[in-house]
């Protein structure tokens, strides 16, 4: 099916989706060719000055108003215009004027995300894009027109989602980098919640995921921390920040069979971060140190020590230099290890460099330290 002969409609700055008339999933503004309204565009179009272009496009709107496609279209391209000239409130709420003619317009969807990015909106970002991430989604589930062969559709839809595919994947990414840069954990929450069913097969998945379990952290929101981050691992098993996350969550929980809990999860991160590997970046070296780390001291509460100490050990060597704080905390603990099992010199050794480190660490470890050089002078 061709689209409709239009000279304006094909020259916006980003490439139109068609959709299949009496069916459509998404709206097309059609300026069809020699109208009076394709006239005055063409006249607008070849007027160099901003301001002058603004009037011509106001003019437009009222000359043009009993036209739903010309009032969509003109406000779109008064969006633009403002935008160019640095008026982001105006290009903004032209935008939205457009959307109101258009609801279903991929490209204006774009557009107003690309304005909200810079007016540096998240929340306006964070509508526009799933907005438009929805519609993303709509393309493949629109109904089959009659008259047309089922090849005839499904190339249709092939080429919609063609088409459509580099203004869903900035869509994505805007609603992503949202994510990233909102600062409140609640509002950062409540962002993935809403992007996560709009892109259900996104690029960001496994990022998203270690957000949310960071905003819920933060939240001390627990039960839906633990419940998020077993749903996770139900879809990827190797989730590593879903990993350690019930791993340290469950190491400190007090209900009876959280500690093995946290052992296994523990273990597994081990195995998933493969920090042996030649390819093992400092991020999965880190993940390992700290999953040894939860692993030794669970089996310290455990009353396993002597099996506490060479994973504190290990925590220790991964650590060291990539994590300072992490490295201080592996530090106390194999110190509190060596000093329950009486290996006072070795508890010493450690704990003097743990006492080293500036951090929240460093008191208890000068405590320690001081209880271990008291036990070492009666012992001498």
């Amino acid at each position: 099916m061709k689209p409709a002969r239009c000279s304006f409609v094909l020259m916006v700055a980003f490439p139109l989706v068609f959709s299949l008339a009496g069916h459509a999933q998404l709206d097309r503004i059609v300026i069809p060719a020699g109208t009076p309204e394709d006239q005055a565009l063409a006249a607008i179009s070849s007027e160099p000055d901003t301001q002058k272009k603004l009037a011509m496009y106001q003019d437009f709107l009222e000359k043009f108003s009993a036209n739903p496609a010309a009032v969509a279209y003109g406000n779109w391209q008064n969006s633009q215009s403002y935008q160019t000239a640095g008026d982001l409130e105006k290009a903004l709420a032209y935008g939205d004027k457009a959307l109101a003619g258009s609801p279903r317009n991929l490209d204006i969807l774009v557009s107003e995300t690309g304005i909200a990015q810079q007016l540096k909106d998240a929340l306006k970002v964070m509508e526009y894009s799933t907005r438009g991430g929805e519609l993303c989604n709509s393309i493949p589930k629109q109904a089959k027109a009659e008259g047309i062969s089922d090849h005839e559709f499904t190339q249709r839809i092939e080429d919609e989602k063609s088409a459509a595919k580099s203004s869903c994947e900035f869509l994505e990414a805007a609603a992503f980098n949202a994510i990233v840069e909102e600062p409140d954990a609640a509002k950062r929450m409540a962002d993935i919640e809403r992007f996560t069913p709009t892109f259900p097969n996104s690029r960001f998945q496994e990022q998203v995921a270690s957000y949310a379990m960071m905003s819920l952290a933060d939240l001390k929101d627990t039960p839906r921390l633990i419940s998020y981050a077993e749903k996770t691992l139900s879809a990827t098993p190797d989730n590593l920040p879903a990993l350690l996350l019930l791993a340290t969550t469950y190491v400190d929980d007090p209900k009876p069979g959280s500690l093995p809990k946290s052992v296994s999860y523990a273990q597994k991160a081990i195995e998933a971060a493969k920090a042996d590997a030649p390819d093992a970046d400092r991020s999965r070296k880190v993940s390992a140190g700290l999953a040894h780390s939860t692993l030794g001291y669970a089996y310290m509460k455990q009353d396993k020590t002597a099996a506490a100490i060479p994973e504190l050990k290990s925590a220790s060597a991964l650590l060291k230099g990539q994590d300072v704080q992490q490295y201080a905390i592996a530090m106390y603990r194999l110190g509190y290890a060596y000093a329950k099992l009486s290996k006072v010199s070795d508890a010493r050794e450690v704990l003097q460099e743990a006492v080293k480190i500036s951090g929240p660490v460093q008191q208890p470890a000068e405590d320690l330290l001081a209880k271990v050089n008291a036990a070492r002078a009666k012992g001498k």
